[in-house]
């Protein structure tokens, strides 16, 4: 799968990252993919696999995660989403569709926000408003507060039932598959992306999105209750929820279902509409 991509590092103002992009055609804008906390590249390969091949999709390590370097102080989401506007800048992208996976869906926000006329389209995939959000339960929660998955494979194996939910619960060999993929950078970075979170909140300007906007939730998701996906889409006025039958990581578990809905809503073009006189006010001659 990896060898289908141009993986490149740069450097942006001391920050190195890493970037993958998949080639695709020109009819179809490309698709720049948020990730989750703590989350390399590598994890969302099986999702880029199920998309249209003719689709180009970008993906990068986030500073302090995978091969990106690990920033003395930590970024805010407003500073990563310039980073990643800058990123698109050097790989020479005026405009992109955008999705962002949990932490990388309050990312995704931030940049359809901030840079409007570079954000086509949003999906925003097992994620929430920030601090105004039903939070998941408490044990669920403090695990997921520390980097430890992403540092010992054995401990993702463990608690991957707990925290994904859905088919999580139901096959361990997803768990192994999962924690196979997982390339630390260490502690720092995990902890710097929390902070980069901390006390933000889109809430109060999400009703300024004006991208057509796809909603997925998963219905098992311990982490992302599904109460804050109705949220967003109570908010956001162009938008459109869908629920997924499983946890968290329905992007990767369920690729295969939820690629022709990302692949659908993406295709969509808004038509004005045709207004027709009625059939009495026609004039024959």
């Amino acid at each position: 799968m990896s060898q289908s991509f141009v993986f490149r590092t740069i450097e942006l103002d001391g920050q190195v990252l890493r970037t993958a992009v998949r080639p695709g055609k020109d009819h179809m804008p490309p698709l720049l993919v948020f990730n989750g906390i703590g989350a390399n590249l590598e994890l969302v390969f099986p999702f880029v696999q199920a998309l249209d091949p003719e689709m180009e999709v970008i993906v990068f390590d986030a500073p302090g995660v995978g091969g990106s370097s690990t920033p003395s102080t930590p970024f805010r989401f407003p500073g990563l989403a310039k980073l990643a506007a800058r990123m698109l800048d050097y790989l020479d992208y005026a405009q992109v569709n955008v999705i962002g996976v949990s932490w990388g869906g309050a990312l995704a926000q931030q940049f359809a926000h901030d840079y409007p006329e570079r954000c086509k389209k949003l999906i925003l995939a097992a994620t929430a408003a920030g601090m105004v959000m039903v939070p998941g339960r408490p044990h669920v929660l403090w695990k997921m507060a520390s980097p430890r998955r992403y540092l010992q494979p054995s401990h993702v194996v463990k608690i991957a039932p707990d925290i994904y939910g859905g088919a999580f619960r139901r096959d361990p060999n997803l768990a192994r598959s999962h924690a196979a993929k997982v390339r630390s950078s260490g502690k720092v970075g995990y902890y710097w992306q929390l902070f980069a979170g901390f006390g933000w909140t889109s809430f109060h300007w999400l009703h300024k999105i004006r991208q057509p906007t796809l909603i997925l939730a998963g219905d098992d998701d311990p982490i992302i209750p599904l109460v804050n996906m109705r949220m967003l889409a109570w908010r956001i006025p162009n938008s459109q929820l869908h629920v997924i039958d499983d946890g968290h990581l329905f992007l990767v578990t369920r690729a295969d279902s939820v690629a022709p809905i990302i692949m659908g809503f993406l295709a969509e073009e808004k038509h004005p509409a045709v207004i027709r006189p009625p059939a009495s006010a026609v004039i024959k001659h």
